[in-house]
């Protein structure tokens, strides 16, 4: 079997700890594993795969003598900025979790259960999707194909852990008094209708990046979508009110028999038994759960969903993994151990 070289870039992070988390489990084909960091982190020792990794320091020269096929980033947009087109020219796949690529017409976004077909143009860099996004379009790209979605309305309820440690910290902080480090305002015991920052229009980029990537994922820039996004005091997992607005008509039964045959969602909605998904349902898996579907009587051929998903796992790490596979599966990797 053919096996590859493999970077995790930002390995010491909240998502970079998460991509190990994620290839321990799913075992893809690498023969070997490049654990890369800032200089600070740069020496340090990582038990990963069995055995110990040492903290690569990220710059240029310490990338070109290891043949890379594949490289996981989630170190920031502006680290991506900088070493994505390094890794890229010597003919490494990367594969990005922050925002730096993802409005660029000549980067795949991919979420492989929408679109994995996109992976094939890449020009050795894809994309990964806002967290909040991924877990959406999961659930709506099936309904999309049968029934022609014409307009979505996204509330979201996202966890602290979206924010990254600091976020999490405040949390977890704001519970024994301690006042906020990373959010304006104390996060325990309230909800801040505001995550990143506020545009000229009035939304907030986090908004506006899920306007921007439904349209690119589903390749339809006609869609009419809005948003309002909310930062809530939980740890993992992102809840998402979605109403939705079809050109054909549809019932409940429709929809839900749709969903429980889609790829990547699991349908908990039993209502008289109390059953719907939650965040600490979802947590520590890699499957989006959809609840609560009901007709939205206020126009013609309206559904009302609940959608939560780990926003660590399947909304970050489980999802560049994922396109990881995929592009192997479709021989969009260049083998660079064999050349």
């Amino acid at each position: 079997m053919q096996k590859f070289n493999v970077a995790v870039v930002g390995a010491t992070g909240m998502v970079g700890n998460k991509f190990l988390e994620v290839l321990t489990e799913r075992k893809l084909p690498v023969e070997n594993y490049y654990l890369f960091a800032s200089a600070k982190s740069a020496g340090k020792t990582i038990d990963f795969m069995g055995k110990p990794h040492t903290v690569i320091e990220l710059k240029e020269e310490n990338i070109l003598d290891k043949k890379i096929d594949i490289a996981l980033f989630s170190a920031g947009g502006d680290v991506s900025k900088a070493f994505a087109p390094v890794f890229a020219k010597h003919g490494t796949l990367v594969i990005d979790n922050s925002n730096a690529w993802r409005r660029d017409p000549s980067v795949p976004l991919v979420v492989p259960e929408c679109n994995e077909e996109d992976i094939k143009w890449h020009k050795n860099i894809i994309a990964n999707p806002n967290c909040s996004t991924i877990q959406a379009v999961v659930a709506l790209k099936p309904l999309h194909d049968k029934f022609k979605i014409k307009r979505i309305i996204y509330s979201t309820y996202q966890a602290v852990s979206g924010a990254g440690v600091k976020g999490f910290n405040d949390l977890k902080g704001g519970i024994c008094g301690e006042a906020p480090q990373k959010f304006p305002y104390p996060i325990f015991g309230n909800c801040l209708p505001h995550i990143d920052v506020f545009l000229d229009n009035g939304y907030t980029r986090e908004e506006d990046k899920m306007i921007f990537e439904t349209k690119k994922i589903f390749n339809d820039w006609d869609l009419k979508v809005t948003a309002t996004c909310v930062r809530v005091p939980v740890y993992y997992g992102h809840s998402e009110s979605i109403n939705v607005e079809f050109e054909k008509p549809c019932s409940v039964e429709e929809v839900t028999e749709v969903l429980k045959n889609a790829r990547g969602v699991v349908v908990v909605d039993d209502p008289k038994n109390l059953a719907y998904p939650m965040p600490i349902y979802a947590e520590n898996k890699d499957e989006v759960f959809v609840g609560r579907i009901r007709k939205d009587d206020t126009v013609e051929n309206g559904i009302n969903l609940w959608v939560v998903a780990d926003n660590i796992r399947k909304g970050a790490a489980t999802n560049a993994v994922q396109i990881a596979e995929a592009a192997i599966k479709l021989g969009a990797v260049k083998d660079q151990l064999n050349k």
